[in-house]
């Protein structure tokens, strides 16, 4: 960019921060560009400055640019090795205790939770009545599709290839052309809530927490905060299970072993490398 330009992007983004709540600052210059051009060719403005003024003037389009910001890029059992690993996690978890807290952070419109709820009513292997999942996300949109449950196949995305993980899935999913509706009893185990992992609290008790592929956006200075949130979430010897292509930050290793590393799956050590060790309390917030 050039220096006119490059302080056009950057007084852009702190307008956003500071105005319109979103971390900007915790994000790659390179992810942010590429959706702020986006809306820029949507809203027909040609330069940072004149679209600016238009977010400035317009609170339809700060609620469009939020949303476009967000994480949403999902599906059904993404990654079905990865989902293979899971559940073996979920079957030695659900053989240990009898309530199987799960939390799928950043879970975009709700198709990661239901995921897991649809896995733990498929495999014999493990008790659904005990497994109770949290999916959070930050774009409040995104949450609204999650709580409906519905989801719409297109040119681009073959839902029965995505949910062909499962044996028969339309057990759980009812189909009525390209439209899949979530069933009841795969709803039941899961509650949905906004937050932010970025600047919200941490929350606790958690034997399971599955944040993928958000990472990858993330500038590497703030992956580290964040995953202490997720650290401080989960109980001693509970597990986390992070993107194929992200990494544990090296300050971080100490308080995470490693379960399987091609699958990014790892458990938390009875105490961090600070000494904190889970209080084992639950946070009712979530409703469970």
């Amino acid at each position: 960019m050039s220096d006119d330009r490059d302080a056009s992007f950057t007084a852009l983004l702190e307008y956003v921060e500071d105005e319109l709540a979103f971390a900007t600052s915790h994000y790659n210059d390179s992810y942010l560009d590429r959706r702020i051009s986006s809306r820029m060719r949507r809203t027909q403005t040609d330069t940072y400055d004149e679209y600016f003024d238009l977010l400035c003037e317009d609170a339809d389009e700060q609620e469009a640019l939020l949303d476009s910001m967000s994480i949403n890029v999902t599906g059904f059992f993404r990654n079905p090795d990865v989902w293979a690993g899971i559940r073996e996690v979920l079957r030695s978890l659900s053989a240990a205790t009898d309530t199987v807290r799960i939390w799928s952070a950043a879970c975009a419109d709700g198709r990661e939770p239901y995921s897991l709820s649809m896995l733990a009513h498929a495999d014999p292997g493990i008790d659904e009545a005990g497994v109770t999942i949290l999916g959070t996300d930050i774009s409040t949109p995104a949450l609204e599709t999650a709580r409906s449950g519905v989801y719409e196949e297109s040119r681009t995305v073959d839902l029965d290839d995505q949910l062909d993980f499962l044996d028969d899935y339309r057990e759980y999913v009812d189909v009525d052309g390209r439209r899949y509706e979530i069933g009841t009893e795969v709803k039941q185990n899961v509650r949905l809530e906004r937050h932010d992992l970025i600047n919200d609290e941490p929350k606790s008790g958690f034997d399971l927490v599955v944040c993928r592929n958000l990472f990858i956006y993330i500038d590497n200075a703030y992956k580290e905060p964040m995953l202490r949130t997720i650290s401080r979430s989960l109980r001693p010897e509970g597990y986390l299970v992070i993107g194929k292509a992200e990494t544990i930050p090296p300050n971080l290793k100490s308080a995470f072993s490693v379960r399987d590393a091609r699958l990014r799956i790892y458990q938390r050590e009875s105490a961090d490398a600070e000494g904190e060790a889970s209080t084992g309390r639950v946070d009712t917030s979530s409703g469970f």
